[in-house]
């Protein structure tokens, strides 16, 4: 058996990567594409690998000779790569093809071995690997029956996103018999004939499927890893994807985000409601999605009136950003003075100030929690202009009652300090009705400033809203200043102006939420190795007893559970071993239990 490599391309989107080598020299983790393909076929005891080649070929063959593979290599040469496609450069190995089994694969992929090794031993002649179609794939599809055969063959062109529930991607690695290869070949030369030489050998497979029933089979992936890489994006998902053990965790978190690329994964790090939008609002939004994407949204003026309804605040003393952490920013970029902070905490807080300016009070209680007079205690005599509070905490998920909250802005206003607390998660409080977010308490003290996100139980991060609410004039006016007129979507917008009818069902997530923390934290107190901390937000403070350290949890997790959660080691004010975990659907959260139980009982010695 040979494979052939399609590698004549020119990488274009990857940009400056490309200027001086081909797109399969660009490097994962420190190994180019074409190193990695070519040892996972060497351990094959393939006869013979054809590279087809075109854009900067010779430095790619020298490249290919510093690799030390000793599996026959030979190439041939496409020399109007810049005017043709894959069909031509496949057409190019049609020698090879007509008188050898194949395997076929393109040069811009990074794939687990095993996709290889169970390709060879598939007793099924023909086949195209596939993986079951998730949002972010993107090119052809196909359509498989209960045997695996193919029985249709999707290209972009007739892609439907409205019917993806039985499509598969094809991964672009195929196996083809000498039998199947000469028919695959006389339909290629004929589509070439017609079409010309700029189209996709997958076309041919499309006509071939249709013509000649269940000549493909279609090899199911499961757990293994591929990724196609066309730009500096794809490249970037890749590394996280194919990371090492040790790398993976720091490589997904440092995204921040945009996890829906990795549809596996079990997201235990970022905090959202599970249970809210509820389906019929989801529905309305879905219905108005293409009225809202072609509209501008209104400025701010009136996004302010819409948050101010949406709070029952009086719309001067409100402001809407995007995201709370735009008006983080801004907040953070108007004071002055000493300012106040407890850690461990949200950091985009103490991150935003200067330290020489910073005064931080190091809660000693277990689990790093604090009471009003705690806090009085520590800053009565400090000088300080503004105290930050987040309540509930993040990460200990601490809270401080509502009628603590007022005690502490009535001690501070006899010192003429600023009082911003961010109430991002105090909807997950036992305590009802305890946001500061209304006019009573914003008019009684005008040392208070309260920041609101509008992601964590809310359950929409993506729509990035969050709104600040003081009647401190000069500050409100100071951020206005600095917000855009435009600085929320049309789809942001929207769900402000309609929330106000989905107020039960908000009401009723957030009891289901409860329940499922209470649960959660009882679960997980049944195992010895960790002391669970209570929390009155939806995520859940974790100390490590023994056995692991906090980054080795974080990564069995990550690379045998597909569970990402939040390690805690290094952020300040925490020198021991602490996770923290999100809390999610009880279903969900039964898998992160399971799997903790796993990994403690893996690690005990029955021996002694």
């Amino acid at each position: 058996m040979k494979a052939i490599i399609l590698a004549a391309g020119m990488g274009s989107r990857l940009k400056e990567l490309t200027q001086d080598n081909t797109k399969c020299m660009v490097k994962v983790n420190g190994v180019s594409l074409i190193d990695r393909a070519l040892k996972q076929l060497e351990k094959l005891n393939i006869d013979e690998t054809i590279l087809v080649v075109g854009y900067k070929k010779e430095c790619l063959k020298e490249y290919i000779q510093t690799l030390n593979i000793k599996m026959k290599i030979s190439f041939i040469d496409n020399d109007i790569y810049n005017k043709t496609n894959n069909i031509y450069s496949l057409y190019l190995t049609k020698e090879q093809m007509l008188n050898n089994d194949i395997i076929l694969l393109e040069s811009d992929l990074i794939f687990d071995e095993k996709i290889l090794q169970n390709l060879i031993d598939s007793k099924d002649p023909n086949i195209a690997v596939v993986d079951k179609y998730e949002l972010w794939m993107d090119g052809t599809c196909v359509k498989i029956n209960e045997t695996n055969d193919i029985i249709e063959i999707i290209s972009s062109k007739k892609f439907n996103f409205n019917k993806t529930d039985d499509l598969y991607k094809t991964v672009n690695i195929y196996k083809f018999s000498k039998e199947f290869n000469k028919k695959y070949i006389s339909f290629l030369e004929a589509y070439m004939e017609s079409k010309g030489k700029n189209e996709y050998y997958e076309s041919v497979l499309e006509t071939l499927v249709n013509v000649l029933p269940n000549c493909l089979k279609g090899l199911v992936l499961s757990s293994e890893k591929w990724y196609e890489i066309d730009d500096k994006q794809d490249l970037d998902i890749a590394e996280s994807i194919f990371a090492n053990t040790e790398d993976k965790l720091n490589k997904l978190q440092s995204r921040y985000g945009g996890y829906w690329r990795y549809p596996k994964l079990l997201d235990f790090c970022y905090l959202v409601n599970p249970y809210f939008p509820s389906e019929k609002m989801l529905d309305e939004l879905r219905i108005n999605f293409e009225t809202l994407l072609r509209q501008y949204p209104s400025g701010l003026r009136i996004n302010n009136l819409l948050a101010s309804k949406y709070f029952s605040v009086n719309e001067k003393y409100i402001i809407v950003g995007n995201g709370a952490a735009e008006l983080i920013k801004y907040f953070m970029d108007y004071v002055e003075g000493n300012v106040g902070f407890i850690r461990p905490t949200f950091e985009e807080y103490p991150n935003r100030y200067n330290d020489k300016k910073s005064i931080v009070f190091y809660p000693k209680n277990k689990g790093f929690k604090y009471s009003y007079d705690e806090v009085v205690e520590y800053f009565d005599k400090k000088d300080i202009k503004t105290l930050v509070l987040i309540n509930p905490d993040n990460p200990s998920g601490n809270y401080i009652p509502f009628n603590d909250l007022i005690c502490i802005l009535n001690w501070a206003s006899t010192k003429d300090i600023n009082v911003l607390i961010d109430e991002s998660f105090v909807d997950f409080a036992r305590e009802e009705s305890s946001s500061l977010l209304n006019n009573e308490t914003l008019t009684q003290f005008p040392n208070l400033i309260v920041i609101k996100s509008i992601s964590k139980s809310y359950g929409v991060p993506g729509l990035r809203l969050g709104v600040l609410a003081t009647i401190n004039e000069n500050i409100i006016n100071k951020i206005k200043r600095n917000l855009s007129i435009w600085n929320i979507n049309s789809f942001a917008e929207f769900y402000m102006q309609i929330f106000g009818k989905y107020q039960k069902e908000y009401k009723k997530s957030l009891e289901k939420i409860k329940i499922a923390r209470e649960k959660f934290i009882a679960d997980l107190r049944l195992l010895k190795f960790l002391e669970v901390y209570d929390s009155d937000a939806n995520y859940i403070l974790i100390k490590i007893l023994e056995q692991y350290t906090s980054k080795q949890l974080a990564d069995i997790l990550l690379n045998e559970y597909n569970i990402l959660i939040k390690n805690l080691k290094g952020k300040s004010g925490i020198n021991e071993e602490y996770i923290r975990v999100a809390v999610r659907d009880e279903i969900d959260n039964k898998k992160c239990v399971d799997a903790l139980n796993e990994i403690f009982f893996r690690g005990l010695d029955f021996s002694a």
